[in-house]
């Protein structure tokens, strides 16, 4: 492809604009001894030196630095062609490399100051996303609080399970599913269904609010809190796909208080509670989904209480400093 003179000379320009000032700088002073040797060499006829005036090569510097920056004092004059030639050279040289480094300021300044508004714009936009995620972490912060309070219930066996102190437990184990199919006996939870399809509720609405939230706030400004949030409704959304038992009524049916359900359930119970670690859980369907109920929940529980921690710490700085 052929570009025009004119576009060569831009492209030229946008590189030369690019050079730091220093170099230029640079440039510049290393002028003042390479034209100083030239001067130097060149024989003294050549010149117009003052009476007195000396031709070792610290003169020529001085008549170099006077040359180059367009001073002229007249003291030091050329006199021959030779002289007149290098002369001028110096002193296009010197209004070419100064013009350059002048351009050169002017694009970096301009460079800063672009630099400054896109800081600045930053700095806005964050300041925004701040407080409409301040305004919503109220809503989630509840729906975290009553997804740990409901695995505080699944994950508790009934006769440890304490009204006034629901607190989860990270590192509850398998046998502590035994009681799930009970009530949750959580204090705002006046219902008589199982702890475990109140928790699946629960979870669905959680996920949900996280699901929400990612695409109303820009949470990449908080990279840990997108992971968590990312985390909680991929790991929930997986574990709902799946031919889970406690959604499907052909295995267990959780609301009906018949006999035949309810020895169904007390039979899984028992199972849970005397699990044991070798035992192979994949020959049992129900103990199988129970133990993806295990992960499900020891997952997203710990995403949840990281969730809690990140929405605190944003709450509780001043919006200006966050």
């Amino acid at each position: 492809m052929k570009y025009s003179f004119s576009q060569r000379l831009a492209h030229f320009f946008h590189v030369v604009s690019n050079i730091r000032p220093v170099v230029w700088i640079g440039l510049y002073i290393c002028f003042i001894p390479i034209f100083a040797f030239i001067y130097w060499a060149l024989p003294d006829n050549q010149f117009r030196i003052p009476e007195g005036g000396a031709t070792n090569y610290g003169s020529w510097i001085y008549y170099s630095i006077v040359t180059l920056t367009t001073l002229g004092f007249g003291d030091y004059t050329p006199a021959l062609p030779g002289a007149q030639a290098v002369t001028a050279i110096e002193v296009g040289i010197g209004l070419v490399v100064m013009g350059l480094f002048l351009n050169a300021v002017g694009s970096m300044k301009s460079e800063i100051d672009v630099e400054s508004e896109i800081e600045k714009q930053k700095a806005l936009h964050k300041a925004m996303e701040t407080e409409k995620l301040q305004k919503s972490i109220p809503m989630v912060l509840n729906s975290l609080n009553i997804f740990l309070a409901y695995s505080y219930a699944v994950t508790t066996p009934v006769d440890k399970r304490e009204k006034n102190d629901v607190k989860y437990d990270p590192d509850f184990l398998f046998s502590d599913l035994q009681d799930m199919f009970q009530p949750s006996g959580l204090p705002f939870d006046r219902t008589s269904l199982p702890a475990v399809e109140r928790l699946m509720h629960c979870s669905a609405q959680t996920s949900l609010a996280l699901d929400s939230l990612q695409q109303r706030i820009d949470l990449t400004l908080w990279p840990q809190l997108l992971e968590d949030c990312f985390s909680f409704v991929a790991n929930f959304q997986m574990f709902s796909n799946t031919d889970f038992m406690f959604r499907n009524p052909d295995k267990i049916v959780l609301s009906d208080s018949s006999e035949i359900s309810s020895n169904v359930e007390m039979q899984l119970a028992d199972k849970i509670r005397n699990w044991k670690p070798e035992d192979d859980s994949t020959l049992d369907p129900n103990l199988k989904a129970v133990e993806e109920l295990y992960n499900f929940i020891k997952e997203n529980a710990k995403t949840a209480m990281e969730i809690e921690t990140l929405l605190t710490e944003v709450a509780m700085k001043p919006l200006e400093n966050n």
